[in-house]
Formats: C-alpha cells, structure tokens, sequence
C-alpha cells in the first residue's frame, strides 16, 4: 500500500512500526526510518529494499529534541509523517514508580511532539499533492487512550494526550492542507505485549493493524481504531463511574 511515497517512521525497527514501513515500501517510495537499535533498524530498512524502496534508516532517540528536528529537517519532502515510537509500563499489581511515569511521558508524549512539531512546520512549506494535502501526520495511541486503566496510569494517560491532541490539532491544520490521525490500535502481537499476563482479545498480527491504519489514513480519518469491538469495550468502560471501573480492573492480572 505505497499510497505516498515521502514517509518517515518512528520506531521503525520491530512490531507496528516495522511492519508500517514494509507496508509502505514499494518501487519508488523514499522511507526515512527512525529507531534506537542499529541492527533492528538496519534489518527492518533492508527488508524495505528488497520490496524496492529507497529506505534510510537513522538511530535516533526520539526524547532528543534537536536530532529530532535536525533529523526531520533534513529528510526533503514528507508526505506522511508516522509517529509510532513508544513504551509501555504497567503496575504489575503495585504502585507505579515516579521514574516509569516521566519515562512513558518523555516517550510517548514528548517524544510525539519531538516528531510531529518539526514535521508539521516542515510540511507547511511544502507544495500540496493532487488532492490539496500537504502532509499527514500519523500519532500512534492505542485503545487504551479510552479507559483510565488503574494497572497502567502513564500509559493510558499518555496516550490519551496524543490522541486528543491529534484530534484537537487536525481541525485547525487542515485549513492550512495538514492533516492529523490519531490511530487508536487494540493489541497487537509484538515483543511489548508479550510480557501481558492478562487476556488479551482480538489480538492482531503487525501486518494487519499496519494495513489497516494506512486505510484509515487513505480514507482521511481523523480517528483510527481498530477492532471495533474492543474499541466499543473501552469507550463503555471508560464511562464507567471510577470506583466500579477499579472494581474491574481489580479482577484481571495487572499489566507489568
């Protein structure tokens, strides 16, 4: 699905992120790919080639600011930005610690920023395609943006920033031909999840949910959630009163 073909990933080394660069890859496609592990990178960046891309990767942490910028800068035309880079942290059934709260902040929430800023102001100078965009930027939350889950408070709550945030954002960015998507995925089976001790329902394969935020992003969704079902799950948990929604949660092994 090389629907653009200027794209630039974050975390582009394994899981969504890899596989939403080899979705994007075809012939012709220019793929700037960001992550933190050299030789992850560099296998997830050949693997774009062989499907024909011109694929550059670059080590980059995505909580330093001025690489972002200069990395973000410095990649020419961008016609769609995936700000996929991010950590999860749980509880496990404790208190969670101050230093694994400001780590999944400075992760996913200004590690977001830190890939979104520079890409909007760089896309606002470009020339639109044929349909009139500019640029889209993608932010990767998750279902979890929805209910304030007691077992993962940073997580939930980062990613409930970056999702309102990309929403909030797109209303006004598209008067100037930039769009914003908040893409909400359900789980999906990567190394992050597979130290989940609890079920795990509709649990997807890479592949698929990749598919499926890059039809969303065609189609020109501001929100992106996927599967529907566990979607609807969230939103009525999420409107639970807070006491009865602990008593849930309570029931279930807590995220580590």
């Amino acid at each position: 699905m090389a629907a653009w073909r200027h794209v630039l990933v974050t975390g582009a080394s394994s899981g969504l992120g890899r596989a939403l660069a080899l979705a994007c890859a075809g012939e012709g496609a220019v793929l700037h790919l960001g992550g933190r592990d050299p030789a992850r990178l560099e296998a997830a960046a050949e693997a774009c080639r062989a499907a024909g891309a011109a694929a550059m990767p670059r080590v980059v942490d995505v909580c330093d600011a001025g690489a972002m910028a200069e990395w973000i800068g410095s990649a020419g035309r961008l016609d769609l930005v995936l700000a996929n880079a991010g950590i999860s942290a749980g509880t496990g059934g404790a208190v969670e610690p101050a230093s694994v709260a400001r780590s999944v902040f400075e992760t996913n929430v200004t590690g977001v920023l830190n890939t979104a800023l520079p890409a909007i102001e760089a896309m606002a100078a470009q020339s639109p395609r044929p349909d009139g965009v500019r640029g889209r930027v993608a932010v990767v939350a998750s279902v979890a943006a929805f209910v304030a889950a007691p077992g993962a408070p940073a997580y939930c709550a980062s990613k409930a920033a970056v999702q309102r945030w990309a929403e909030a954002l797109d209303a006004s960015e598209r008067r100037r031909g930039i769009r914003l998507h908040a893409v909400c995925p359900g789980y999906i089976r990567t190394p992050m999840t597979a130290r989940n001790a609890f079920p795990m329902p509709f649990l997807m394969e890479p592949e698929e949910a990749a598919q499926r935020t890059l039809a969303g992003i065609a189609a020109g969704r501001t929100r992106i959630a996927y599967p529907w079902p566990l979607y609807l799950a969230a939103r009525l948990t999420g409107g639970l009163p807070p006491g009865l929604r602990a008593l849930v949660f309570n029931r279930f092994p807590a995220k580590k």
